[in-house]
């Protein structure tokens, strides 16, 4: 009860941010969205990163796309990216072997040498997270990460859900400034959010969370309005970029829809009890056509491999349908969940968390309702 009356007063407490010289420093209204591609489409978390693009109040400002690589895919890529969103005004292409495999060392450079935007943003993936603090370190600004809103130009909403802060029912929140920006961090993984004003110089570098920020449908393929494309000069990019290489990469099985991605979820949780019982998840998943995920609980009991966990530490859905066996609702778990647009659980404890964010819930035994499911449904088309 005192943490929900904690909450309250925190999404209560009303902000205000005094004027900092530099919060109107004039920007360029121009805008560079790094993206990944895949088998010569531009990624869903990327197109994401594109739709944040278009949040910017600038209405005059333009917004070009970065894609790298080699080979026919990138030149796919890069007529995808032309033409998935009226907004965009050009592709700049960087064609080497150097950006072949997403190492952050020669991204983050070409991302610096994409110099003159007002704006760099990518999405808070595994390649974001790993190429543009490295790119913001060499532009000598501070990156602005995890953005879920867009006020302003240079304010911006973000989870605070990286680090852990003890506190008292007196502190209701802490004020720092920290490098270039004003942080305003009302304290709760998950739920607390915090409101960011940069102040740096250009570019301002953000990474956003994908699940904020929905491709609309209208974007997906506009091929009226195609931008124009063009190569990125790379004569005077840096060779020596030795300190990684590139080993192997590995994937789930590609039968199964990847988990960042999918339109349907099926989540189990500890009370599955075993590996053997997750089976029942894969086979319900399989049914539907939808991807595994689980909890960090499930995770360390050793019943799935940890890159299926979703959760604050694993990774972040937004999937049409969300079904949760087994899930009791720790506040770790909803933060990566919360933003799916119908969650169903099924829990045999009414009291459970997971019931205050779901839509539709079963009072039960998931080990009944999981088999009379499979009996029931049909068959994936």
């Amino acid at each position: 009860m005192a943490t929900r009356a904690l909450l309250r007063a925190i999404r209560k407490r009303a902000v205000s941010f005094p004027a900092f010289p530099g919060a109107s420093i004039h920007r360029h209204g121009s805008t560079l969205v790094v993206a990944e591609h895949e088998g010569g489409v531009i990624k869903p978390p990327s197109l994401s990163a594109l739709a944040a693009a278009t949040c910017l109040p600038d209405r005059d400002s333009s917004v070009s796309v970065l894609v790298a690589g080699s080979g026919p895919s990138l030149h796919q890529a890069a007529s995808h990216a032309a033409s998935c969103h009226s907004s965009i005004s050009n592709v700049l292409v960087a064609e080497s072997d150097k950006f072949k495999n997403p190492l952050a060392e020669p991204w983050a450079k070409l991302v610096h040498l994409s110099g003159g935007y007002s704006h760099i943003i990518a999405a808070a993936n595994s390649f974001g997270k790993n190429v543009m603090p490295r790119a913001a370190a060499l532009l000598d600004v501070s990156p602005v990460t995890d953005v879920t809103g867009i006020s302003d130009s240079n304010t911006f909403v973000r989870f605070l859900n990286k680090y852990s802060y003890s506190f008292s029912i007196c502190s209701f929140a802490k004020v720092d400034i920290y490098n270039d920006y004003l942080i305003f961090k009302p304290i709760y993984a998950g739920n607390a959010l915090c409101t960011v004003r940069y102040t740096g110089a250009n570019p301002c570098i953000l990474t956003i969370r994908s699940t904020s920020f929905p491709v609309p449908q209208n974007s997906a393929d506009s091929k009226s309005n195609e931008a124009s494309i063009s190569q990125v000069d790379l004569s005077t990019f840096d060779e020596g970029l030795d300190k990684s290489r590139y080993i192997s990469q590995t994937s789930q099985d590609g039968e199964r829809p990847d988990l960042g991605n999918a339109r349907i979820v099926i989540t189990g949780g500890r009370a599955l009890k075993s590996a053997e019982n997750f089976k029942l998840i894969e086979d319900l998943a399989k049914k539907l056509g939808a991807a595994v995920g689980a909890t960090r609980a499930a995770v360390d009991a050793g019943f799935v491999p940890n890159d299926l966990q979703v959760g604050q530490t694993g990774k972040i859905v937004a999937p049409e349908l969300y079904m949760a066996f087994g899930v009791s609702g720790a506040i770790q778990h909803l933060a990566g969940m919360r933003d799916s647009k119908v969650i169903v659980a099924v829990n045999n404890d009414a009291d459970a968390p997971i019931f205050q964010v779901a839509d539709y819930g079963l009072v039960g035994d998931l080990f009944e309702v999981i088999p009379e499911l499979l009996e029931k449904l049909p068959e994936k088309k």
